[in-house]
């Protein structure tokens, strides 16, 4: 007869807004044991399995701090509960914890007081700081204030005899905790139930977890205007840019899943780390931002087509996808990562597709250039298994140059993840200078704007990146005395003819104003690339980048760059509010009008 052997979770902690799925090993009739599901629409011998969902509500309810959401709540903010600020957003766990996230409350309370036409000068006597460092009227005893209790039908609530009540919540082998839940401890239970009499044979396995805790959610990144215009003030009703000449493209390196490890990113909490909730924060941070094209690196190939592109394709995008060959690549296929480029079906239209594997060009440089005797070695050395996906695409907005009406706006944008060790300098710039010289036969074949976006995993000033914004490499670069098979001469080669400009560097052409000022912080002087866009315990530096043809694209706005103060102190990426190690680049471009040849 069928029954159950074990039943666990794979994470401890339940988050709000996550897909919780036990693990349940069976044995089957034979004695052989399984781990495959017996719903009642297919039952085994008669029998199937039966799950129940049940929050466990005691008595009193327990708050859980909002910034380290494992702990317990102590304070509470009164100002989130006079601005209508989410409740689970205003408790923490100590004083300091409290003065630690207090801008990010102003921010939550100007937003709320804005949203409710007030304008928010009681906030400021609401929160003080006394000479002695202390707080003074600005916190409550988190007990206080609960929020209102929902009400349940008396159908599906049971009282367990402990001064706690059991509230049915769900009824299938997945539950994904919602916001009522927050502050309770969850219990499945897995029952085999006879198909035909529908009683349940043998006593149930149960599980309880631990008490739900609220996603963490980071304070917003602000789209900055570079151009003079006033972007952030023109938003439509999905929140989106609403000029019509303009478009954003984000692109970002989401970390794949088999590049996890509790030993590589021992500073953020086992929980966060887990796919189940790292796709969920990833989603609601790429969908936040709402752009036109999205270009992710990483991406692994079952979660694209499991996960990323029905899930994209709900809020309108179309999805592409280049996995990486396979050659040095030796785990299971299905998880091989890749780049993913998406679109807003409503502003763009797909023309055309462009797949690079750089395996096989190494194949044609070393049958070309390599003698007999070092092919071996040379393949060894090029052959890294990277790709690039070039797409072009027709705009459907209303950006058509003035002197060209109805000629078709066209836009290339190339996406790629230049994945390899930092000591193989040669091998990266031979990879970039594929890539380019790739891009430089389309732009030959048609008068084409052309964005190149990706994880180039090389930092300011290296031979790739000066071929990338200066259209050349200086001989007397270091980079280049690491080149064991020649790959790279003669040096007069390592040229390019698209005018490349890194988006990112106009936050150093800004004005004088406050905010350019704040941005040009986070920038290094003397390259104009951010201070970083990958920050761990091991290594903070810039690898990400947007470059744009500088004859035909205009930068309108940037995604402000994030600053070490802004990370959570004595911590890194990933963390429980950023679930990758890298940080996502945005930028809104215009198409220039194109001067009559």
């Amino acid at each position: 007869m069928l029954s159950v052997i074990r039943v666990h979770l794979p994470s401890e902690i339940p988050i709000v807004g996550c897909e919780l799925t036990p693990y349940v090993l069976l044995r089957r009739p034979d004695k052989t044991a399984t781990t495959d599901d017996v719903p009642e629409s297919a039952p085994l011998d008669g029998h199937f399995l039966r799950y129940r969902w049940y929050r466990v509500q005691s008595d009193r309810k327990v708050a859980v701090c909002s910034v380290h959401p494992t702990e317990q709540a102590a304070l509470q903010c009164i100002g989130c509960l006079k601005s209508k600020v989410p409740i689970a957003k205003s408790y923490h766990c100590s004083t300091k914890c409290f003065s630690d996230a207090w801008q990010h409350h102003r921010l939550l309370h100007e937003r709320a007081a804005s949203a409710a036409g007030e304008n928010g000068n009681d906030e400021d006597e609401l929160f003080r700081f006394n000479s002695s460092g202390s707080l003074s009227g600005s916190v409550s005893n988190a007990s206080l204030t609960n929020g209102s209790a929902p009400a349940y039908p008396a159908a599906v609530t049971q009282r367990t005899g402990a001064g706690e009540t059991l509230v049915e919540v769900g009824r299938s082998k997945t539950y994904t905790p919602m916001a009522d839940d927050v502050g309770h401890v969850l219990k499945v239970e897995c029952v085999v139930v006879n198909a035909e009499t529908k009683q349940t044979v043998g006593h149930p396995c149960t599980l309880l977890t631990s008490r739900v805790i609220p996603a963490p959610s980071p304070c917003p990144r602000k789209l900055i205007p570079v151009s003079g215009a006033d972007v952030m003030g023109h938003l439509d009703s999905d929140g989106r840019l609403s000029s019509t000449g303009s478009f954003t493209v984000l692109s970002y390196n989401i970390l794949s899943d088999t590049n996890v490890s509790s030993d590589l990113y021992s500073y953020c909490p086992p929980w966060a780390l887990s796919w189940q909730y790292r796709r969920q924060n990833l989603l609601r941070e790429i969908v936040g931002y709402r752009a036109d094209i999205v270009c992710l690196q990483e991406v692994q190939s079952d979660h694209f087509e499991e996960f990323f592109a029905p899930e994209l394709d709900k809020h309108g995008y179309q999805a592409l996808f280049k996995k990486k060959t396979n050659e040095v690549f030796s785990g299971n296929t299905k998880t091989i990562d890749g780049c993913a480029t998406f679109f807003r079906r409503d502003r763009f239209s797909h023309v055309k597709k462009y797949e690079v594997e750089f395996n096989k060009a190494a194949q044609s440089l070393t049958e070309a250039v390599i003698p007999i005797a070092q092919k071996k070695n040379a393949l060894n050395r090029l052959i890294k298994d990277n790709v690039a996906l070039i797409v072009v695409l027709e705009a459907k907005f209303g950006n058509q140059a003035a002197d060209n009406p109805g000629k078709r706006q066209l836009l290339c944008v190339a996406n790629t993840h230049v994945n390899v060790p930092q000591e193989l300098k040669d091998v990266k710039g031979w990879q970039v200078h594929t890539l380019l010289k790739g891009l430089e036969k389309i732009a030959a074949s048609a008068d084409i704007p052309m964005l190149v976006c990706g994880d180039f995993n090389t930092v300011p000033g290296s031979a790739p990146h000066s071929l990338l914004a200066m259209g050349k490499i200086d001989p007397l670069h270091p980079d280049l005395m690491v080149d064991p098979f020649g790959i790279l001469r003669p040096h007069t080669k390592l040229t390019h003819q698209l005018p490349l400009v890194s988006a990112y560097s106009s936050f150093a052409r800004m004005g004088g104003s406050l905010m350019a000022e704040q941005q040009r912080r986070r920038m290094d002087p003397t390259t104009n690339e951010p201070l970083f866009t990958n920050c761990t315990r091991d290594f903070i530096g810039t690898l990400d980048y947007i470059f744009y043809t500088a004859d035909t694209l205009t930068v309108e706005s940037l995604l402000e760059l994030l600053d070490e103060e802004r990370l959570r102190k004595d911590t890194a990426l990933p963390s429980p509010e950023w679930s990758s190690d890298h940080i996502a680049l945005l930028a809104e471009f215009r198409c220039m009008p194109r001067t009559r040849r």
